[in-house]
């Protein structure tokens, strides 16, 4: 995927790969890494591409976007029928397939999708052929059928032979389910074509954890839909905008900016704020971009009424607001009707910011992991740091909680990680935090916002401030890090690694037991049955394979190994919410989930 091209509307990519005769298929794969290695130059809203001395392909994209085939043009001989269109498709970030915005300012949100102010909720899917019952539609089952076996042709596959082909399909799959008023499904089905495209291009921000959970979120909502009825389908059919409701006047006081930085290719700045009664709510400036957007987004000014305030200076300062509106998520809408000025701001430790940091932890924790906010706001001392694989943590004291703060945002160009090494010299400093929480077995999360370390009545916004030496406490140095320490904890990584392995290598990796009878053995002996279980029958799956009469393999059953690799996913998501809770200290029923593991 190359962030110098324009993103392609779902529909473009699925049409122009699917004119291909099969002969120019079998070479998408090598025309696209050809591609991305050709020069690209950009003149407004045309970008042209020099495939070679004498042959350019150009792409059209008024307002950013390619929303038509006709919009991709090849000079060389073989056009329009040449590979080189549907390899310049296939090289680009998937756009947004929503359709045009209603009459309002439209903005977009964190994930890059785009909602517009004051408009009443759009019905997600069409009303024909559906029941009193409130059953999905007979296009909508369809629709979820389709989306389902290209995800799971993807899962079997894994990412080392997901190619054009495969990721075309699923990107047709999610154009249907749009036109089918199935937009969760259909953005379900874009963030996992996403995520292949950075894993097959070694983009440095792929992570394989969240392909995993991409990829259990889209065979998860396509496997439920064709059977849920009221409340359960609303929500699995999802809505193409957030609506906005009036909230009259607010005053609000600004808490912390962060950077976003997206895998579809938008980026930004989101300032948090809230008002007197502890209501968090949002101003966000995203839209296509990479990393250089993130970093100077927060010197934008903040799109809302009168105010000249950019993210930086909101996220200290205050804002009085009327005639507001706000989507359900706190999102702060910025139509015609929105008057909005500077304020005062507060301190963190004044009212009435104050009384987030009241909350107790284990409170906070459950109320994340039963889905409400995931934002953190903690109060710790700086103990030192401590050696990870994926890098250098810091370690903080939270109430007696060992707690490990990551860095948000791996990017060289965004401070994050440069940021967190300072702070580990300012060891013993108590400062108040703002983070966002990491389920897992250790208390972990994402250190998004902290006190100055010398001056507690500034603040620090690790994406997108820069710390010096100079602001560290005098004297202060750095203490080695330490080696990770063994953590007494289920060995739920026994079951988890499998479901990673298939999903990068696909059920060919799964195929052969290897060491899963120890593996499955050690997991009964800990009282992990259930986990076991799972672990079998996801090996059975992936080398069930039958054999006709002439000893010839015979097609594997894809839905039973997909299904069954879903049951796994699902089951350590799960459990390791619950772990999460017990090492807070929270109660995981009160979360939603089960006592035990």
């Amino acid at each position: 995927m190359s962030p110098d091209l324009p993103p392609v509307a779902p529909s473009v990519t699925a049409e122009l790969v699917a004119a291909l005769p099969p002969r120019l298929r079998k070479r998408l794969d090598a025309g696209v890494t050809k591609l991305l290695t050709r020069p690209v130059t950009r003149e407004g809203d045309t970008v042209r591409i020099a495939v070679d001395d004498g042959t350019d392909l150009v792409l059209s994209a008024p307002g950013g976007v390619v929303t038509g085939a006709d919009a991709i043009h090849c000079g060389c001989l073989l056009a329009p029928a040449c590979l080189h269109r549907a390899a310049a498709a296939s090289a680009a970030p998937v756009a947004d397939d929503a359709p045009a915005p209603e009459p309002g300012r439209a903005t977009a949100t964190r994930d890059g999708t785009e909602q517009t102010e004051a408009q009443p909720a759009a019905r997600p899917g069409p009303t024909s052929g559906e029941t009193a019952a409130g059953t999905a539609t007979a296009a909508q089952r369809a629709a979820a059928r389709e989306v389902f076996d290209a995800a799971a042709a993807v899962l079997e596959a894994g990412t080392d032979g997901a190619g054009a082909v495969l990721q075309a399909g699923l990107l047709h799959a999610a154009h249907t389910a749009r036109l089918a008023g199935l937009p969760r499904a259909s953005a379900a089905a874009v963030s996992v074509v996403t995520a292949v495209r950075a894993a097959r291009t070694a983009d440095p921000g792929y992570r394989l954890t969240d392909l995993a959970g991409a990829l259990s979120g889209v065979l998860g909502v396509a496997h439920r839909l064709p059977h849920a009825t009221g409340q359960e389908l609303t929500e699995l059919r999802g809505t193409v905008r957030q609506p906005y409701r009036p909230d009259g006047s607010l005053r609000l006081y600004g808490l912390f900016s962060e950077p976003v930085l997206t895998a579809t290719g938008h980026a930004g700045a989101v300032t948090w704020t809230t008002d007197a009664d502890g209501r968090l709510y949002t101003v966000s400036d995203v839209a296509p971009g990479g990393p250089a957007r993130a970093a100077g987004a927060a010197d934008r000014a903040v799109r809302m009424g009168d105010t000249a305030l950019t993210h930086r200076e909101l996220s200290r300062a205050g804002l009085a607001v009327s005639g507001a509106t706000v989507s359900p998520t706190g999102r702060l809408g910025a139509g015609a009707g929105v008057r909005a000025v500077r304020a005062p701001g507060a301190a963190w430790r004044a009212e009435p910011l104050d009384r987030l940091w009241a909350v107790p932890a284990t409170a906070q924790v459950t109320r994340a992991l039963s889905g409400g906010q995931d934002l953190l706001f903690l109060e710790v001392t700086l103990t030192g740091t401590v050696r990870e694989t994926t890098g250098d943590c810091l370690l903080a004291d939270c109430g007696g909680v060992s707690l490990r703060l990551a860095a948000a945002h791996d990017d060289p160009s965004l401070p994050c990680r440069d940021n967190l090494r300072l702070l580990a010299a300012a060891v013993g400093s108590r400062v108040r935090i703002v983070a966002r929480l990491v389920p897992g077995p250790v208390p972990r999360a994402l250190l998004l916002a902290t006190e100055h370390p010398t001056g507690p009545d500034a603040r620090v916004d690790l994406g997108l401030d820069r710390l010096q030496r100079a602001d560290l406490p005098a004297g202060a140095v750095a203490p080695p890090a330490d080696t990770a320490p063994t953590v007494d904890e289920a060995p739920l990584h026994l079951l988890r690694r499998r479901v990673h392995q298939a999903v990068s290598g696909g059920r060919r990796v799964l195929a052969f037991a290897g060491s899963t009878p120890g593996d499955a053995v050690r997991l009964r002996r800990l009282g992990l049955a259930t986990a076991a279980g799972l672990l079998d029958d996801l090996h059975a799956a992936a080398a069930d394979r039958s054999r006709d009469a002439f000893g010839r393999l015979l097609p594997a059953d894809t839905g039973r190994f997909t299904l069954t690799w879903l049951a796994a996913a699902f089951y350590t998501d799960v459990v390791e919410r619950a772990l999460c809770a017990h090492a807070w200290g929270a109660d995981a029923s009160e979360a939603g989930l089960p006592d035990g593991v």
